[in-house]
């Protein structure tokens, strides 16, 4: 009877004091403790993780599903990741405002071309050379007004004024080739070039966006990240261009139709159009200037 009691206390005794070790030592652990007691700090070697203090946020793990922070914090807003410099690659986006004048008035000539091409189909060409007339004055005023008002100029603007001129070229000599008053193959010539060229802006486009990229960023123009810069014989092109429209147009107007110099300047138009193509092909990185990261 002696014995049995001995060993019963001897055993308990045990017991007590595998409950009073560490976790390290592979006893248990009690189930709560004040802050900074003995459990807590148990918790912060590696053992069980203690309840947070009141009024502490949500868990790490927790912040990043938007719908388990709202649930935690009563409604409120996620915060926004942090971004380290240079994570986005080797691009970066200047975000400007797109609604600067020189960009109203290259959207405003793109609204024009139809209206012209509706004009020119149907023969009434005193109101289309009066609407082309002003489609010109558009584009000599963004050119002046982002040349001399800084706050004016706009990476979106580099693109946007030769995409609105390519726009207004291509439908006003399909317009004019529906007329007989251009040929057909120096028109299939312009828009094959000019096509070509806007396809090269979207490729650049897609290049220098960073990721995500996605089709709401990727067509909003507020996120800039290339400037365009033409070459000096696209410049000389598109004013060529622009004056055979202006002839082709006064040519019922005027009735010179068949002139020998109308001709020549079909033959002029043409060169320029495939030494503009050429000169895009050759120096095609320097017309491209790409918004670095710093």
């Amino acid at each position: 009877m002696l014995a049995a009691a001995w060993l019963a206390r001897g055993s308990w005794g045990l017991l007590r004091g595998a409950a009073r070790r560490r976790p390290g030592g592979g006893g248990a652990r009690p189930l709560g403790g004040r802050p900074g007691s003995a459990a807590a700090g148990e918790g912060r070697r590696g053992g069980a993780v203690p309840c947070p203090p009141a009024g502490a946020g949500p868990p790490r793990l927790l912040r990043a599903p938007a719908a388990a922070w709202r649930l935690l914090s009563g409604g409120a807003a996620p915060p926004e990741p942090r971004r380290e410099r240079g994570a986005a690659g080797p691009y970066a986006e200047l975000y400007e405002n797109p609604w600067t004048i020189p960009n109203i008035l290259s959207m405003a000539r793109m609204g024009l071309a139809p209206v012209l091409g509706y004009l020119i189909v149907e023969e009434n060409f005193n109101v289309a050379l009066g609407v082309f007339v002003l489609a010109g004055v558009t584009d000599l005023l963004d050119g002046f007004i982002a040349r001399n008002w800084a706050n004016q100029k706009s990476a979106l603007g580099s693109a946007l004024d030769p995409l609105a001129d390519k726009i207004l070229i291509s439908v006003l000599y399909v317009s004019l080739t529906c007329a007989n008053l251009i040929p057909v193959p120096l028109t299939s010539m312009i828009i094959l070039r000019d096509a070509a060229l806007i396809a090269a802006v979207f490729y650049v486009r897609y290049k220098t966006l960073s990721p995500p990229r996605t089709l709401s960023r990727y067509f909003n123009p507020c996120y800039a990240t290339a400037q365009l810069k033409p070459t000096f014989i696209s410049k000389m092109n598109t004013a060529v261009q622009l004056i055979l429209v202006a002839a082709s147009l006064a040519a019922p107007v005027f009735n010179y139709v068949d002139s020998i110099y109308l001709q020549t300047l079909w033959c002029i138009t043409a060169f320029t159009t495939v030494t503009s193509a050429y000169s895009y092909y050759h120096y095609g990185r320097k017309t491209v200037q790409v918004i670095k990261n710093k």
